[in-house]
């Protein structure tokens, strides 16, 4: 397996943790560097959110050194306040500068950002521009595939990005339009790939070790972003990891190895956020760990109603109890 050069950043190895609101925050990164994740990055942020001081988005964009290489993504639509704002947080200690292209919800396409930009190719170039002049860190872009099935430009904006100096391109499979549902569409990562000299990271429908190796082997992409796949299993970096380096297929942790780990991310949400944001950010997690276990449905129901990380973990030792 080849180590991913990014800029002047070299990966561990090409297997990354793409970038997730509500998801990628402190506590989940540290956990999927430590089993296996080349590279993490971090819940998006809004440039213009750093412009006014937000108190909210300074929390967002605290890194741990445990968790390096990080990627910062930054999102937002007027090229001035991008790259301004980058400069502004260049000096923090995250590796890598990621522009947002791919979110696809409401709130922010409709504000003409995110996914929405898939949309306005000149905007895009002034764009990158402006950040790949502001910063000397290495400047990366995750996309889709298009914004809908009758816009799917993938291609011209990879090209647009590399002529602007960017280092890398992500490319999620899926329009717009389709949000997360259907198939991704493999075939457009080989396109990019075969278009642009940058190194191209595939993202969509990566959710087993033998998935990671087919959209090697199918795109020749040099990277490849795990997304959905790693909520309630960060394990699945330590999995694709051994896979792609062995050709060995290790076996999914026990009740013991979850418990230890659900109590570990319970504990850090607790060290990071306090009691009361913690234990209500570790709810969606805990449903997302316990899927398919015996009465997991009522220990969900339960979960939702716990304040104190006491309760949370006497339920976790109780689920978890035993293999």
């Amino acid at each position: 397996m080849n180590r991913l050069k990014i800029g002047n950043v070299t990966l561990d190895n090409p297997i990354i943790l793409a970038p997730m609101a509500g998801v990628t925050d402190l506590p989940f990164r540290l956990l999927c560097r430590e089993l296996g994740a080349g590279l993490v990055c971090m819940e998006m942020v809004s440039a213009k959110a750093i412009y006014y001081h937000n108190q909210n988005t300074e929390e967002l964009m605290e890194i741990h050194p445990q968790e390096m290489p990080a990627s910062l993504q930054l999102f937002g639509s007027d090229p001035v306040i991008l790259g301004e704002m980058a400069r502004r947080i260049e000096e923090r200690p995250f590796a890598i500068l990621d522009f947002n292209m791919g979110c696809p919800v409401p709130k922010v396409v409709n504000n003409g950002e995110g996914s929405a930009l898939m949309k306005d190719p000149a905007l895009v170039e002034k764009i990158l521009m402006s950040l790949v002049q502001a910063v000397k860190k290495p400047v990366t872009v995750k996309i889709r595939k298009g914004f809908r099935d009758d816009l799917v430009n993938a291609v011209e904006i990879a090209k647009i990005a590399e002529a602007c100096g960017v280092a890398a391109v992500a490319v999620h499979g899926r329009t717009r339009e389709q949000y997360y549902s259907g198939k991704a569409d493999w075939d457009i990562i080989r396109r990019v790939k075969e278009a642009v000299k940058i190194p191209v990271i595939g993202n969509g429908d990566v959710d087993s070790p033998q998935a990671a190796g087919q959209l090697l082997e199918q795109t020749g992409c040099d990277g490849i972003m795990i997304g959905r796949a790693a909520q309630g299993n960060p394990w699945i970096f330590r999995e694709v990891k051994a896979y792609l380096e062995q050709g060995i297929l290790l076996p999914p942790p026990d009740n013991e190895e979850k418990k230890k780990l659900v109590l570990r991310h319970a504990a850090l949400q607790l060290e990071y956020k306090g009691e009361y944001t913690g234990v209500r950010e570790m709810r969606k997690h805990l449903s997302w760990y316990t899927t398919g276990l015996p009465n997991s449905a009522r220990f969900r129901q339960a979960i939702n109603t716990m304040e104190h990380m006491e309760e949370l973990t006497a339920a976790v030792e109780e689920i978890f109890g035993g293999d």
